[in-house]
C-alpha cells in the first residue's frame, strides 16, 4: 500500500523540479546550451533497468523520432558524430552529451529505454543559444597585415643606396690600403739599402793602412764644373 504512495510522491517531486516523467524514466523538460559549445542532459531511471539499452532521439513524435546514439547494455562510452551516451549503472543515470552546437540543433528529443513491446521515453526539449556577436572581431586582430604606404616605399631606394655606398667605400679602403702599405714598405727597403750603402762608404773612406785616410779619386767630371778651388774638394763615393 506504501509502495504507490512512495511512486506517487516521486512523480510529484520530479514534476516540481522541472523533469519530465514516463513511469520508470524521467529526464529535464529543457536544456539550453551555447551555439559552438556543449550541453549535458542527464536522465534518471529505476532500478531493475540497469542492462537495458538507454537511447537518445530527435524528433517531435513518438513514432517519428529518429535515434542518434545507443548504449550497448554496459557502463562504456558510444559516441556517434557530435552526441555522446554513457550510462552510470550503479547511479541509475545515463548522460547525454552533444557537441559543437548549432542553431539547427534546437528541437525536441527523448531520452529512452528499450524494452520488449514498447519503450519507455519523455521528451526533452533542446535549446541554443546564440553566440556572443563579439567573437568576430577576434577573427580581424588575427588576419590584421599593416598596409605599406607609399612614404615607406620611397624611402626604401635611399635606404638601400646607403648601404651600397658604404660598402662601396669599405671595397675602396680594402684595397688602397694594401696598396698604401707596399708603397710605404718598399720606400722603406730603399732607404735601408740606401742607408747601408752610404755607412759602408763610410767605414771603408775613414781607415786606410799605415793610418792615413783614405781618400777617394775625384770624379772626372767634376773638373769641369766646378771651380779650381773646389777642385780637390770633389769627391767620389767609395765603390762598394
Amino acid at each position: 500500500m506504501w509502495l504507490p504512495q512512495l511512486h506517487l510522491m516521486r512523480v510529484i517531486s520530479a514534476k516540481s523540479q522541472g523533469y519530465s516523467i514516463a513511469t520508470d524514466i524521467s529526464g529535464p523538460m529543457t536544456v539550453n546550451g551555447p551555439e559552438r559549445g556543449s550541453l549535458m542532459v542527464q536522465c534518471v531511471y529505476n532500478s531493475g533497468w540497469e542492462t537495458y539499452l538507454k537511447w537518445w532521439c530527435r524528433g517531435a513524435t513518438w513514432h517519428g523520432c529518429k535515434i542518434l546514439v545507443k548504449t550497448t547494455g554496459s557502463e562504456q562510452e558510444v559516441k556517434r558524430d557530435r552526441v555522446s551516451i554513457k550510462d552510470n549503472q550503479k547511479n541509475h543515470t545515463f548522460t547525454v552529451t552533444m557537441e559543437d552546437l548549432m542553431q539547427t540543433d534546437a528541437d525536441t528529443y527523448w531520452c529512452g529505454i528499450e524494452r520488449t513491446g514498447t519503450d519507455l521515453g519523455v521528451t526533452v526539449q533542446v535549446i541554443i543559444d546564440p553566440a556572443s556577436t563579439a567573437a568576430p572581431t577576434t577573427s580581424t586582430s588575427t588576419t590584421f597585415t599593416a598596409p605599406v604606404t607609399p612614404e615607406e616605399t620611397s624611402n626604401s631606394p635611399t635606404l638601400t643606396g646607403h648601404h651600397l655606398d658604404k660598402r662601396h667605400n669599405l671595397l675602396k679602403l680594402s684595397v688602397l690600403l694594401p696598396l698604401i702599405f707596399t708603397i710605404l714598405l718598399l720606400l722603406l727597403v730603399a732607404a735601408s739599402l740606401l742607408a747601408w750603402r752610404i755607412m759602408k762608404c763610410q767605414q771603408k773612406g775613414t781607415a786606410a793602412p799605415g793610418g792615413r785616410p783614405l781618400l777617394c779619386r775625384p770624379d772626372p767630371a767634376a773638373d769641369h764644373n766646378l771651380p779650381t778651388k773646389g777642385y780637390h774638394e770633389a769627391l767620389l763615393l767609395c765603390p762598394g
